[in-house]
């Protein structure tokens, strides 16, 4: 195996002796290369069977790029690596050790996504008879989630004030509720993993047997139940190999523990530490500016990141009149940009908060530029895809209650809250779950059941409906995409959808989509075709070398590079985010410094920076400051209109922009300030307002420029 490829620091990680090992990588410093050649170098150097490696990611898309880079360079069997996510990984290892699980569980649970942990919830908070006005589902959910997050069950959860006492309650109900489902959270995945491994030493020492070197992407990002986890898979002497930046760590807020990398060098004290500085993606200016706002922060592991592709343009920082001001100053940039060669695709559009968005989609909605926004309309959000979801959730795992509730009246079968509850309440009391319930009905003729009339007719014809599905899904040559097709017929959805409008037409087309990932699944068990789904990210469906501007959040954009990034709204209160400013934590105003870096690093070849003289926010305008990390970039990596510091007043020249909106012909829209376009309002399923086939566009009307989700 060659290295010729690899700087002097990535072959001294990718060679590092067995053991504890720490790579600190800077971004773009090829670390998914690093964690790559590191196997490659077990596999064929160190002799190491594949199935005695595991290494974690945390996204789907970095687990894929790693084993499919491996596949391309070594060329050979690779069955037994195990290559996920945390969650992936745990979700594996429960299914393998369901025996242990019992009685709570078996090896079939389900996963709940954030849907279903929300009506579960709700759920708890009627039995318990609280007040859902004063202890909100958002409120209760994250104090359960934070819980799970550091190892705390129910029984161990202590309370400090009312509110803790409270969500004690809720959070001991709630897991009754999902273990009476067979289902389990995203935390739970983790946190029941470590408790069958703390409880069951037998099985721990198994996986740290077959488990021998252990590799973890993004370390900075783990939280204390998943340091927990790698210890108790790696053990005292164990092989650790863990690649990390404590300047990238910018989830403390779902419980990422910046500390875990101090644990690590407690419990490791031996470990081989390599600095990864070399950087392939930024050009040194913009490296430069980074490690100038970053170098600000304290009890961090201070690098010199040296770019490989020169010194670059200087960064461009503006200062428009308002948000409106700053989007149509984004697309006038982005106007030259694309006469100077760029592609739309090649831009990014980084903010801190969702909400911002909007003065952009706006102003690129009248440009009718399009845009692709990367967590705005989730794709396995959509109304159409959840319901389908949910009868193949039900026929994979009959205790989930969630999951037939959402279906057993869509589309429409006359079956409504009274007959649900009557047919919850009779299943009850004979111990069965309602899926069981009506499955008895379907096989018993002559059950005694507390309905008559319509309702019965209705329950019956479902029930015999749900056993024709369960039989079918039995049959070893039944596929995914079979029974999909097959409940999509006997329900008639796609005229429930009503087909004959546009909406209907694009909410089927989503489900025709879906249906074409059921197609690619091909012979994958429905168990594994769930879990696959449920464990999907917003940023992995991505779509590389799209023709649109792509929109989203700083914290979305980790693990992304864009040649061209615009970071807008870089003022006080936003970034950093009032919340930072208000807490008593130091670590909150760092973390938001880290998130600027962030952004910073995600751009390759050009940077334009933003702030606007005044920001209007809950329908207040107020005049803004510059935000504090502005100030911290020299002066001389920065050019443009205004630098941090300067206050421009409104005049008819700040306001220029608002009179020549771009439009794809490069031309000017008009002389005079045009009038705000209303914005397509989303409908209830999460799609844009559309009118039907029989209403007619007017001529000479724009045409819509929401593009249809497409999957990449």
């Amino acid at each position: 195996m060659s290295f010729e490829n690899l700087n002097e620091q990535q072959l001294a990680a990718v060679t590092a002796p067995p053991g504890a090992v720490m790579v600190v990588a800077g971004p773009g410093s090829g670390k998914t290369r690093v964690l790559t050649q590191r196997i490659a170098y077990l596999l064929q150097e160190q002799n190491v069977a594949p199935w005695r490696i595991m290494a974690v990611t945390f996204t789907n898309k970095a687990a894929r790029e790693m084993r499919e880079r491996l596949q391309h360079e070594l060329g050979e069997d690779l069955r037994g690596l195990s290559v996920g996510t945390f969650h992936a990984t745990c979700a594996r290892l429960l299914r393998r050790e369901g025996d242990a699980l019992a009685p709570q569980y078996t090896r079939d649970f389900v996963i709940f996504d954030t849907d279903d942990q929300k009506s579960a919830v709700k759920q708890a908070l009627e039995d318990l008879n609280l007040d859902p006005k004063k202890f909100t589902e958002g409120r209760m959910s994250s104090g359960i989630s934070a819980a799970k997050n550091v190892l705390i069950t129910p029984a161990d959860y202590q309370a400090t004030d009312h509110v803790g006492e409270v969500i004690k309650r809720v959070y001991a109900r709630y897991q009754e509720i999902l273990q009476a489902n067979n289902a389990m959270d995203f935390d739970d995945l983790l946190l029941n993993t470590v408790l069958l491994l703390q409880r069951n030493p037998l099985i721990a020492e198994k996986y740290r047997q077959q488990y021998q070197h252990v590799l973890i992407d993004e370390f900075q990002d783990t939280n204390l139940t998943q340091y927990n986890l790698i210890r108790r898979l790696v053990g005292e002497g164990g092989n650790l190999f863990i690649v990390g930046d404590t300047d990238q760590s910018i989830y403390k807020w779902r419980g990422a523990d910046i500390r875990n990398l101090q644990r690590f060098q407690q419990d490791y004290p031996e470990a081989t530490t390599v600095l990864l500085e070399e950087n392939y993606r930024s050009t040194q200016t913009i490296l430069d500016a980074a490690t100038a706002v970053i170098r600000r922060n304290r009890n961090r592991v201070d690098k010199s990141l040296r770019a490989m592709r020169g010194h670059g343009e200087l960064l461009k920082m503006e200062e428009a009149y308002n948000e409106g001001d700053e989007a149509y100053r984004v697309l006038n940039e982005l106007r030259s940009l694309m006469v100077n060669g760029y592609n739309a695709g090649d831009v990014a559009i980084m903010y801190r908060t969702n909400a911002q968005s909007r003065a952009l989609e706006e102003a690129f909605i009248r440009a009718q530029m399009p845009y692709k926004l990367v967590g705005g309309l989730r794709f396995y959000s959509r109304k159409e895809v959840k319901d389908v979801l949910a009868y193949l959730r039900v026929i994979q795992n009959p205790a989930d209650e969630f999951s037939l509730y959402r279906i057993i009246n869509v589309p429409k079968r006359g079956i409504g809250a009274k007959t649900w509850e009557g047919l919850r309440a009779w299943a009850q009391a004979q111990g069965w779950q309602p899926t069981q319930g009506l499955l008895q009905m379907a096989e018993q003729t002559g059950l005694a059941v507390p309905f008559s009339g319509r309702a019965l007719a209705q329950l019956m014809q479902f029930a015999h409906q749900l056993r024709h599905w369960f039989a079918l899904s039995q049959r070893t040559s039944t596929t995914v995409a079979d029974l999909l097709d097959t409940i999509l017929k006997d329900i008639d959805y796609k005229n429930y959808l009503g087909e004959d409008t546009d909406e209907g037409a694009e909410r089927w087309e989503n489900v025709m989509e879906f249906r074409n990932v059921a197609a690619v699944a091909d012979d994958m068990p429905l168990s594994d075709f769930l879990e696959e789904v449920a464990l999907v990210a917003d940023v992995d469906s991505l779509e590389e070398g799209s023709s649109a501007v792509t929109m989203l959040t700083l914290h979305a954009s980790k693990g992304l590079e864009f040649p061209v990034v615009f970071l807008v709204g870089l003022e006080e209160g936003i970034l950093p985010h009032s919340r930072s400013l208000q807490s008593d934590d130091p670590e909150d105003l760092a973390e938001e410094r880290r998130l600027f870096y962030v952004g910073l690093t995600r751009a390759k070849d050009r940077l334009f920076l933003y702030h606007s003289f005044q920001r209007t926010n809950w329908g207040q305008t107020n005049a803004t400051t510059p935000s504090r990390f502005l100030a911290d970039i020299p002066s001389e990596m920065v050019g443009g209109l205004a630098q941090a510091g300067q206050r421009r007043q409104a005049t008819k020249q700040s306001m220029s922009s608002w009179s020549s909106g771009w439009n794809p012909s490069g031309g000017s829209s008009g002389n005079s300030r045009p009038s705000p376009v209303p914005r397509p309002q989303p409908n209830q399923h999460g799609n844009r307002k559309r009118k039907s086939r029989a209403t007619p566009r007017k001529r000479g009307a724009p045409k819509r420029v929401f593009p249809v989700w497409r999957r990449p």
